[in-house]
């Protein structure tokens, strides 16, 4: 069964940087698409980063310039690399995958804090 685990979250200060990591098991991320959202308190969840079969990259206007999306297909990890953090992006940060053969598949979740 695909699972998707989150790692990399924690406390910084603004101007900070993180790097997330989404290890995919139970299924061969190779030429399939995957992303990353956020949920802040009392906000909708929201896409921020997404990276295709080909690493072919979109962004959330918020986060353009600011945070890199990459995948490591022989280790079947996605990354996101979050630099120039602020306050705002303080969230919780969840992988996402969608697939015919495996539905929608959501990682748990890791917390992003960003406070001086």
């Amino acid at each position: 069964q695909m699972q998707l685990a989150e790692s990399g979250g924690g406390s910084v200060q603004p101007g900070g940087s993180l790097t997330l990591a989404c290890k995919v098991s139970g299924f061969t991320l190779d030429n399939f698409s995957i992303g990353w959202y956020r949920q802040a308190p009392g906000k909708e969840r929201e896409g921020v980063a997404s990276i295709s079969g080909v690493s072919s990259t979109s962004y959330a206007d918020s986060v353009k310039g600011r945070f890199t999306i990459s995948r490591d297909n022989a280790k079947n990890t996605v990354y996101l690399q979050m630099n120039s953090l602020k306050p705002e992006d303080t969230a919780v940060y969840y992988c996402h995958f969608v697939g015919i053969s495996v539905g929608e598949k959501w990682g748990q979740g890791t917390q992003v804090t960003v406070s001086s």
